[in-house]
């Protein structure tokens, strides 16, 4: 994952962020000489690289490491405390908010439900009030925060920061939140659809030797899956890439919102299992309640989640045809994008982990369809709280401090 620099004069902000993710991914400390050696760059370029980062309270020394002759070298780490980021998880179940530092940590978090009013101009305002106590509770200065980010179900209009139709908010049709939400905060934001936010949390946190190839299967209200191809998010052109809810596994399965059957983010999701738990006698319908109700079919789902893992045969049933119906979708993933890795999160999936994790490799590696020469691993997203919100979060520390190559074509101009 580690990036190398240019000597040449006119991109000194591109080496500065070369040099600060270089250090960033190295929490033990690294020296300027290593640094050098690590990005290409030229001693002096480094010197002077890590002395801005120094005068901007980025990076702090701590003490001196000796390797070789000469004297002991100055050992340079990230200062956590030198920038912090908001990132904002809005679901239709309830509204995350997370304050992250500059390595990643979360130094607080609060959660309050989605807001309900039929006025945009309401949601903002409880949005900025959420983010003002959330900011003014960790005692954090108030400057040190670099921005907004907002991870959102798609489809969302990234360049005019607006939600177009997220599922089951209808309150929040065309909502343009990033200006909005900028004036009422007075700090910059950024959009982007909930399972992209995720991709770039799990690349931020990456250490060196991750997978830059892998699908994030964002399994929330609804299933999303964010992309990785080397080590590059995978937006499209509108930043809506990665619906792929409407892929068909089961030709014989429920008929979809779309008028087909069997599409997997239908027949998967909570609210289709909690379903499919009522038909099969599972569950009563007092005990689903309302499936119109996010917060209904988040309890439901947990009683669910609860019965599979203390043995009932036929909660688990349900869990394992998930598994199944999943695993087809993966693997049309794995053959067309040629991935080595799958990396499992989201506000509803550790209460079904260890069930769908237990059936979906060997479903995936059997399949028939799978043309992958190579393994494919399967993981737990670690990121802690929720990945999305998270990912919102770190949207803006990779926005303000990750190299891109495209920086120098427009150094060049």
């Amino acid at each position: 994952m580690d990036r190398t620099g240019t000597n040449l004069p006119a991109v000194g902000g591109y080496n500065q962020t070369v040099v600060l993710d270089a250090i960033r991914r190295r929490p033990e400390g690294i020296t300027r000489s290593e640094l050098a050696a690590l990005t290409a760059l030229s001693g002096m370029t480094v010197t002077k690289v890590c002395r801005r980062l120094l005068d901007a309270g980025l990076v702090d020394e701590h003490g001196t490491r000796t390797s070789g002759p000469g004297k002991p070298a100055a050992v340079v780490k990230l200062n956590p405390s030198g920038g912090f980021a908001v990132g904002v998880h809005i679901d239709p179940a309830v509204v995350t908010y997370v304050l992250v530092d500059l390595s990643g940590t979360v130094r607080d978090h609060s959660r309050t439900g989605t807001p309900t009013a039929g006025d945009p101009s309401a949601v903002i305002d409880e949005m900025a009030n959420a983010i003002e106590a959330l900011i003014a509770g960790s005692a954090v200065d108030r400057s040190r925060i670099l921005g907004i980010g907002i991870a959102s179900p798609g489809p969302v209009n990234v360049d005019d920061g607006v939600l177009l139709n997220p599922p089951m908010m209808p309150n929040w049709h065309r909502v343009a939140l990033r200006r909005s939400l900028a004036e009422a905060t007075g700090l910059p934001v950024l959009l982007e659809k909930d399972a992209t936010a995720a991709v770039v949390a799990e690349l931020w946190f990456a250490g060196p030797g991750s997978s830059r190839d892998f699908a994030f299967m964002y399994y929330g209200t609804g299933l999303g899956t964010g992309l990785s191809v080397s080590g590059e998010v995978v937006r499209g052109i509108s930043s809506n890439a990665g619906d792929a809810g409407h892929m068909t596994v089961d030709p014989g399965g429920p008929v979809c919102t779309c008028g087909r059957r069997g599409c997997v983010g239908y027949i998967t999701v909570p609210r289709a299992l909690v379903e499919r738990a009522v038909l099969d006698g599972v569950l009563s319908a007092a005990e689903a309640g309302n499936l119109e109700d996010t917060v209904d079919v988040d309890a439901a789902f947990s009683r669910l989640a609860t019965l599979a893992a203390t043995g009932n045969s036929e909660a688990s049933a349900i869990l394992i045809d998930a598994a199944r119906s999943l695993a087809r979708a993966i693997v049309v993933i794995v053959n067309l994008l040629d991935i080595d890795e799958v990396i499992f999160g989201g506000p509803f999936w550790a209460r079904i982990s260890p069930a769908i994790l237990n059936a979906l490799p060997d479903a995936v590696r059997n399949d028939p369809a799978l043309i992958a020469p190579h393994p494919v691993r399967f993981a737990q997203s670690a990121i802690p709280v929720d990945v999305a919100a998270v990912g919102a979060a770190t949207l803006v520390l990779d926005n303000t401090f990750s190299p891109r190559p495209s920086a120098l074509l427009l150094a060049a101009e």
